[in-house]
């Protein structure tokens, strides 16, 4: 039994010394520059730093709230991000419904695999391949053009730029997205279906009254944990895709932040900008975290 103890000690020891890795890069990459948060509230100074920059409250707060690019920045965030929750809602429930419906397993698994396999694709990559598709000497400009139509600058438009990051986000995450709901279609007993059948339910009526009532308690916590990332618009897509052109659309707070921050070097206002939006997010993840608990019972600890 001593042995017993002191090789479950070791094993505690393994998991911990693991763990630490994880912790100390948290502490230091997370919680160590949360001190730079005083400088929303100086006139910051590269020269002078920290301590020796003018204390001046919450003067950046009251200039960010009088530009229109701050306001232009949100207004992007949110309808961004909002459209994407409910798409990466809607979308992958419809897929994993219709793929559910796919009797021969080898094709069902290749196509759950292919659609899976963008999510481990970098933005990177993804973004200077959608700007080769969509430049104006690119295949979509050249299926218009060898229809008659006339060329379209897809990247550098403000009708077509939002749609086209909302629509390449979607596909990159459906597989992903789709996967949650598979899982919770395996998890519904399948006698449900065979009493249904024998009670002379169609394969629409079983989706309707069996598997979507099955699926309910993910739904609903997907989207309820969905509202804590609404000031979330995806700054790797963007960053990597947008433009100048495209700013009035596009340009969300994180690329303004990193605009003015690091690019224009007005520290002070690009820090209370990004407080100001971690305040916001907090709030939502609270609020969201109580509506997961409420309506899907679901804990964090």
């Amino acid at each position: 039994m001593i042995r017993a103890m002191k090789k479950s000690k070791s094993n505690e020891l393994i998991y911990i010394l693991m763990m630490s890795v994880g912790l100390v890069s948290l502490i230091i990459f997370h919680y160590i520059p949360m001190a730079g948060i005083v400088l929303a509230f100086q006139d910051f100074n590269l020269t002078k730093g920290i301590f020796g920059s003018e204390f001046v409250g919450m003067k950046n707060f009251r200039n960010l709230m009088r530009l229109n690019s701050v306001w232009q920045a949100f207004r992007n965030t949110i309808t961004i991000a909002s459209v994407n929750i409910v798409l990466s809602l809607v979308l992958p429930i419809i897929f994993a419904l219709l793929l559910n419906e796919v009797r021969h397993l080898t094709l069902k698994r290749t196509i759950q695999t292919v659609v899976y396999l963008p999510h481990f694709i970098s933005w990177v990559i993804l973004a200077f391949t959608f700007k080769q598709i969509f430049a104006g000497t690119g295949i979509v400009n050249q299926i218009i053009t060898s229809l008659g139509g006339t060329k379209i600058m897809f990247m550098s438009s403000n009708t077509w730029f939002r749609p086209i990051l909302i629509a390449t986000a979607q596909w990159k995450e459906l597989g992903f997205s789709t996967i949650i709901y598979i899982a919770a279609i395996t998890a519904i007993d399948p006698n449900l279906y065979e009493a249904a059948i024998v009670d002379g339910a169609s394969r629409f009526q079983c989706v309707r009254h069996i598997t979507l009532p099955g699926m309910m308690t993910i739904i609903v916590l997907k989207a309820t944990l969905s509202l804590g990332s609404i000031l979330n618009a995806n700054f790797d897509q963007i960053f990597n895709m947008y433009n100048q052109l495209v700013y009035p659309t596009s340009d969300v707070i994180q690329t303004y932040v990193y605009r003015i921050g690091l690019i224009q070097a007005q520290y002070s206002l690009s820090t209370a900008i990004n407080l100001l939006n971690s305040i916001v997010g907090f709030i939502l993840i609270v609020f969201s975290y109580t509506l997961a608990y409420k309506l899907a019972d679901y804990k964090i600890f």
